[in-house]
């Protein structure tokens, strides 16, 4: 595996930050892992998502920018990524924000069909339920007055979702699609189209913002609900095949298939709140996040699907390793190295090993590949495969055999 065209610049400075790792490019930013000196002389980590210069040098899409950044950094919650900082180096626009050590639930998903491990049932409604959460807090928040503010987050989407080693989930990017796609569309000629603007994210649309009308709440119970329904049927809801149309197209008109039968408990139910969910005409939606997580949580208790962040926190890593935080690690000592004085000489970090994890990767700013099939499908606690305990059973053979080894050659060397 070779290193990212983007690695050979790092460690490098980048105002107050030293950026020391690469997470990912999007359509309007490149994101980096970097860390930060604190008054006490201490070390912090932050992710950086320094905007590309054909929009921080934009008036309006900056003005945009740091006017829902302001927004976003009001809000202080569990599950939604902290807005740090907000600036300028140079002439680059960034934004620095809380570092998740994991993955994001597009980037869990993917690892997960590749490993052909299923995403346990109860540990995809735990996810869900915490994106809700992040959604009724933000969409509750008021001024210093006590008025609305009026938060629509916009692009409730698996990349914006993160997780944890800690089995925490938290939701991140709030305001950024408001930004672009208000540039995009005051800006046809000399930005991203509207159209193509939309279309990236469409697999994650409501049909009202599909069509462009103006947005509350309900935009992103719709989204939670699409979430709920991949994470249910195993799939993308909406696919680019046959005569279905454009995903734009399928997003305005908001036909959600039905769910695929999966066996699980009291499926009815589960089917009653992603169709109540996915309505079409908002006045049958849930009103709030809040009402959909009361049923949420409601059919969580009667069908005993309890999950905790610990338990999915040791799952993530019994699972996929931690191998991706050793090899940050080695990176942060080189920055550090770099934040302590000029005439340090940096060691490239050698590619990972083919079978190291990569990278973590933390919300770029592009959605997600929605087309990609097949999606990882949950799987209810009594029909999951052996394949994990076979796995760990295969880890104690191998140290027993380790530790037998070391005991005859302790008796040889005695004698």
């Amino acid at each position: 595996m070779r290193l990212d065209p983007l690695a050979p610049r790092l460690p490098r400075k980048f105002g107050p930050y030293t950026l020391f790792d690469i997470i990912g490019k999007g359509g309007m930013a490149e994101i980096f892992l970097a860390c930060a000196r604190t008054d006490l002389g201490g070390q912090r980590l932050c992710v950086v998502k320094q905007i590309i210069p054909a929009f921080s040098e934009h008036p309006h899409f900056a003005e945009m920018l740091i006017h829902e950044a302001k927004l976003a950094a009001r809000l202080d919650h569990a599950h939604i990524v902290q807005v740090m900082d907000l600036g300028r180096a140079g002439e680059a626009l960034y934004i620095a924000m809380e570092y998740v050590e994991g993955f994001d639930l597009n980037e869990l998903l993917r690892r997960c069909t590749k490993a052909k491990i299923p995403l346990p049932f109860e540990f995809a409604l735990l996810v869900v339920s915490d994106v809700l959460k992040a959604l009724d807090y933000a969409h509750r928040r008021t001024d210093d007055s006590g008025a609305p503010l009026g938060i629509v987050h916009r692009d409730v989407s698996p990349s914006n979702v993160l997780i944890s080693f800690e089995g925490q989930s938290k939701l991140c990017d709030f305001g950024i699609a408001h930004a672009n796609e208000t540039v995009s569309a005051s800006t046809p000629a000399g930005g991203v189209p509207l159209r193509d603007a939309l279309q990236g994210k469409a697999g994650y649309m409501s049909p009202e913002h599909a069509r462009g009308e103006a947005l509350d709440a309900r935009a992103d119970v719709f989204a939670a609900g699409i979430l709920l329904w991949e994470l249910v049927a195993g799939r993308r809801m909406y696919r680019q095949e046959g005569d279905r149309g454009s995903l734009l197209e399928q997003a305005r008109r908001g036909a959600a298939p039905p769910l695929p039968p999966r066996q699980l408990p009291d499926e009815a139910e589960i089917r009653r709140i992603t169709t109540k969910a996915l309505a079409t005409d908002r006045a049958g939606r849930y009103a709030s996040s809040a009402a959909m997580l009361r049923d949420l949580e409601a059919y969580v208790a009667s069908t005993q699907q309890v999950a905790s962040p610990l338990r999915l926190g040791e799952w993530l890593t019994s699972s996929f390793g931690t191998g991706m935080v050793t090899e940050r690690r080695m990176r942060q000592r080189g920055a550090e190295a770099l934040d302590r004085g000029p005439a340090v000489v940096i060691t490239p970090i050698p590619p990972p090993v083919a079978d190291a994890p990569p990278p973590p990767r933390i919300a770029p700013m592009k959605a997600p590949p929605a087309l990609e099939e097949p999606a990882a499908s949950v799987a209810p606690a009594a029909a999951r495969s052996a394949a994990p305990l076979a796995a760990k059973r295969g880890r104690w053979i191998v140290l027993a055999a380790i530790l037998l080894v070391a005991g005859v050659l302790a008796l040889l060397g005695r004698r």
